[in-house]
């Protein structure tokens, strides 16, 4: 076991503080509560594990035993576009992880939270990606995955670092809890007014046949296509050689590659101007997933893969939901036609309600003050991840010292 000393810091290899390494489990994944959890690649990439959205799968009491996670548990993805990107288990349901990952289960010795941060860090997927194999689909296998050598200081030190990091990682999980709160309260509004009808004043109204596959709307509703309530912009890619990931230029989105649940994240600048979309259109899926929805937070170029779309009567917060209930399944519009990609005709012929101004209006007293105050939890937690992410380099690193701030009580200990 290689150690060295470095300012009372001990540099390990990956391998050398990991007690077991395992590949997952092969199996079919299943919405129905068949077995435990089956967590996949695609459930680690977003900032946390959302467990609700984790499918399930069938395995024997025997496997179970054998894959099951536990807190503590670091899995890490060995193969596609993600490769390298890994997660710390924190407070796992009963669940199993799938075949492209691989868990470590760190030595009890060590603070497996510290490690986990080291782990999940930007140093760690840069290594990986210097050293994978495969350029159409890298991977990555647990020998590469643990060939990563990590600095890590005495035990107290381990811990103090992990509780800063995770003090910036609590306030943002607290804000996304929030975020979803309020995104279920404006979800619930919307359906009872323009689902179920059930709008302020509904009881003298009459449902009437509207005459499109939309079925019965209120009387007075009218039913109109996509292009006579909104600016549809299609989008188009720049030559490859016009992109860059050092901030030059618009952010360019070219699909839902960084969709995030309502804004995206900016990986990818483009200096060579195309179709705009202006902060505030809504992000429209072409291709596959078809309908994924997210806003634009800032000026961007759209590439093929996206179109944007804007109300033409100031109300775009009743059209994103009326967007997002329409498209609540991917790859479906409406009466369930499946669609892997959309023309520019499908998407102007679209069929939307119109309810008219005085209900809209309405509607957007009570949806607008919620959508704000999503984008201002939002925000914060781009900044508090911003300054995590600036911080956990130069903690894990050492070059900010944080043993002189242990001052423990022992009486505490």
């Amino acid at each position: 076991m290689e150690q060295i000393q470095t300012d009372e810091w001990v540099k390990y290899e990956l391998s050398d503080i990991c007690k077991d390494v395992r590949y997952g489990y092969t199996a079919s994944s299943n919405d129905e509560k068949v077995g435990p959890k089956f967590l996949r690649i695609t459930d680690i990439v977003p900032d946390f594990i959302d467990w609700k959205e984790v499918p399930y799968c069938e395995i024997s009491d025997k496997d179970l035993e054998k894959y099951k996670l536990e807190k503590g548990d670091i899995v890490v993805a060995r193969t596609g576009a993600t490769t390298g990107y890994a997660k710390r288990i924190k407070n796992p349901p009963n669940a199993v992880f799938a075949s492209y990952l691989v868990r470590l289960k760190i030595k009890e010795e060590f603070n497996d939270e510290y490690v986990g941060y080291v782990i999940e860090s930007n140093d760690y997927k840069e290594f990986i990606k210097k050293n994978w194999s495969g350029a159409a689909q890298p991977n990555a296998n647990a020998k590469v995955i643990t060939s990563y050598s990590l600095k890590i200081p005495d035990e107290r030190s381990q811990e103090k670092i992990a509780s800063i990091l995770s003090a910036f990682d609590d306030l943002i999980e607290n804000n996304s809890r929030r975020i979803e709160i309020l995104e279920e309260m404006a979800r619930r509004i919307y359906r009872e007014w323009f689902v179920h009808f059930r709008y302020p004043g509904h009881e003298n109204d009459e449902l009437v046949d509207s005459g499109t596959d939309l079925g019965e709307i209120p009387e007075g509703w009218e039913v109109k296509k996509l292009e006579d309530l909104c600016e549809l912009t299609l989008g188009q890619s720049p030559k490859s050689e016009f992109y860059n990931e050092k901030g030059e230029g618009l952010p360019f989105h070219q699909g839902v590659r960084d969709f995030g649940d309502r804004y995206p994240t900016t990986t990818t600048w483009c200096v060579k101007d195309k179709r705009i979309a202006e902060e505030g259109d809504i992000l429209f899926s072409v291709r596959a997933p078809v309908g994924r929805i997210n806003i634009a937070n800032t000026k961007m170029i759209i590439g093929r893969g996206l179109h944007s779309i804007r109300s033409k009567y100031g109300n775009q917060v009743f059209v994103f939901h009326q967007l997002k209930d329409k498209f609540q399944e991917e790859d479906t519009i409406g009466s369930g036609t499946i669609y892997k990609s959309v023309t520019k005709k499908i998407m102007l012929n679209l069929k939307l309600i119109d309810p008219g101004k005085e209900m809209i209006e309405k509607f957007e007293e009570n949806a607008v003050p919620i959508f704000k105050q999503i984008k201002v939890l939002t925000d914060k937690n781009e900044k508090l991840k911003e300054t995590r992410d600036l911080l956990l380099p130069k903690l894990i690193s050492g070059k900010i010292e944080v043993k002189r701030e242990l001052n423990y009580d022992s009486k505490k200990d």
